[in-house]
């Protein structure tokens, strides 16, 4: 998917983990197909998931803040997190740092999360405190949706076989209108993609993919009103959250800027990411 990308057998990925965990070592490993793009996902026994960056990380800040943040969120979510284990370090074969957290059972959703679930999880994520924490500029989403416009216009350019990009482009730019987020900045997840949450049961179980801890416009968790739900569950969505008119169309433009950025970029790549995608955009194009 990515210029770079490291991809480790199993056999090596558990040589680089029982090296630094000799207490892992009778444990079978597995591979686990994922449709995710930054980290490659192996399953140690029945407790472990392994997390090795495809691109490599020589510098383990950013890991040790994901942990932190999973343990910060997590008494005060009606759901799991993931709950980290270990912090591994460069080894043979793996030149960067990586992580091992617990094994959350459960399977990837389609139409059976319920929109009141997932919105006690962002309502509950949104209220932590954030001890004075905002948006600061390189954070990602969360900022001002102008900071994004470059790279959204250069995937609409991108992606003029794939989808209506004259519709697409108008609807940006009626996001673009509205009024920035006044605040106050939230604890915000970012990335809520169907790949990102886990079912058990007819129920909303784990959230996962927390990030390393992002304070900024409550309107950026607002996409899977986009990505995953039907209309009448994001009407439900949407009421559950009490969104204002102006944070529910920054929420389409988050929604837009991530799939039309991931439509051409994983066109070939990732079936899974495209398919989202298509699926996003159709969802905004049909409003």
């Amino acid at each position: 998917m990515h210029p770079g990308q490291v991809d480790l057998t199993p056999a090596a990925a558990h040589a680089l983990a029982t090296a630094q965990f000799p207490q892992w070592r009778d444990l079978p490993i597995t591979p686990v197909a994922s449709g995710g793009t930054v980290n490659a996902l192996y399953r140690l026994g029945d407790d472990i998931v392994l997390r090795l960056p495809l691109n490599p990380v020589t510098d383990p800040a950013p890991l040790i803040a994901e942990q932190h943040h999973a343990r910060r969120i997590q008494p005060h979510v009606p759901v799991q997190v993931p709950e980290p284990l270990a912090l591994g370090g460069p080894g043979e074969g793996y030149a960067g740092y990586w992580t091992a957290y617990r094994w959350i059972p459960g399977t990837l959703p389609h139409d059976d999360v319920a929109p009141a679930d997932l919105a006690a999880f962002v309502t509950a994520l949104h209220a932590i405190d954030t001890e004075g924490r905002t948006w600061a500029a390189g954070q990602g989403r969360g900022g001002p949706l102008h900071d994004h416009d470059e790279w959204v216009r250069h995937s609409l350019a991108r992606s003029t076989h794939l989808t209506d990009t004259t519709r697409l482009a108008a609807i940006w730019q009626a996001c673009l209108a509205v009024p920035a987020h006044a605040g106050p900045d939230v604890w915000i997840h970012g990335d809520l993609m169907p790949g990102n949450l886990l079912v058990r049961d007819g129920r909303l179980a784990a959230v996962i993919d927390v990030g390393t801890g992002t304070a900024g416009d409550p309107a950026a968790d607002y996409m899977p009103a986009w990505n995953l739900f039907t209309a009448g569950q994001a009407s439900e969505y949407r009421s559950a959250l009490q969104a204002t008119d102006d944070a529910w169309e920054r929420g389409r433009g988050w929604a837009l800027l991530q799939a039309i950025g991931a439509l051409w970029y994983y066109e070939h790549t990732n079936r899974s990411m495209f398919a989202t995608a298509r699926r996003t955009l159709d969802a905004i194009l049909s409003e």
